[in-house]
């Protein structure tokens, strides 16, 4: 809010809090019920706010917004259905096993995948309830902590090498940043290395080939566009150091956006400042709705 033009907005805050009460009050989910909004702008990460649950609402009151829609924040949100989506598409992602926390069976894992692995909860951001696992012993507790924040738990094959992050911008017509490293500072990017420790090191732009950059960055489009994002979207990869193999990670459709965040850095450093960013994607969701407002609905 702070390095939006206060030429151009008149900024109107709503919070909600970790109960769901909005303060001072609610957007109503009617088409004219929120006189003066012309745009929002959801700064959420996780349930009940990236998973297309405040997107839907907005869609009901017909208000314009930043980011992607419905269907993109919900197939982004669920690692198991993004995976598909990519598969699909033939994108690369890693092998990986689905359990519901009903019937946590390990063997089915050990039968699929070698250690180690990664077990996470289905539905959740920011590398809450994700573990490593080593072996048996380690695979079960990581299960039981996963199923303590989702009824779905992915486990994937574990990826030894490098990590990336790539910024995606655009509706129809996107574009990509060059892309980061991330050097963690602990086993792997972690809650706590996220967002507690400060010790992982970030490298922009990453220490990759030509080849390996411009495939980086094919393949952030591409996931972007396979999970019909719109407006942006932050593209996390693997680089297998035993095959060089690039894996699509996940995709997170509401990236971190404070001013030390990679998403407004990587633009950053191809020429976008932070409040022409944030300029550029209210434009984008001004044109999008826009756009759907050409759609009809009865005969």
């Amino acid at each position: 809010m702070q390095s939006m033009d206060a030429t151009r907005y008149r900024i109107r805050e709503f919070f909600i809090t970790r109960e769901g009460r909005w303060q001072p009050e609610p957007i109503l989910p009617e088409p004219g019920a929120n006189p003066g909004i012309d745009v929002v702008f959801p700064v959420l990460h996780g349930t009940f706010g990236e998973d297309g649950t405040v997107q839907g609402l907005l869609e009901l009151a017909e208000l314009p917004y930043v980011g992607p829609g419905v269907l993109a924040s919900a197939v982004a949100m669920d690692k198991e259905m993004l995976k598909r989506v990519c598969r699909e598409r033939g994108l690369p992602v890693a092998d990986f096993v689905t359990l519901s926390s009903g019937c946590l069976d390990a063997g089915r894992v050990t039968a699929a995948l070698p250690f180690p692995v990664f077990v996470k909860p289905a539905n959740l951001g920011s590398s809450v309830g994700i573990s490593k696992a080593g072996n048996l012993e380690q695979l079960h507790a990581a299960l039981q902590l996963a199923a303590g924040y989702d009824h779905k738990i992915i486990v994937e094959r574990g990826i030894i090498g490098r990590e990336f992050e790539c910024a995606v911008l655009g509706n129809q017509h996107v574009e990509t940043s060059m892309p980061c490293e991330i050097l963690p500072s602990r086993e792997f990017y972690d809650y706590e290395d996220k967002y507690l420790l400060d010790k992982a090191v970030i490298e922009l732009p990453a220490k990759l080939s030509a080849d390996q950059t411009a495939e980086l960055r094919r393949l952030a489009a591409e996931c972007h566009r396979a999970a019909e994002c719109e407006g942006m979207s932050r593209v996390d990869f693997l680089l297998e150091t035993a095959t060089g193999q690039i894996y699509i990670n996940e995709i997170n459709t509401i990236p971190g956006f404070t001013s030390i965040s990679m998403f407004p850095k990587m633009w950053e450093h191809a020429g976008i400042s932070y409040p022409a960013l944030i300029d550029r994607l209210i434009e984008l969701a001004l044109e999008r709705h826009q756009r759907r407002a050409s759609i009809r609905y009865t005969r």
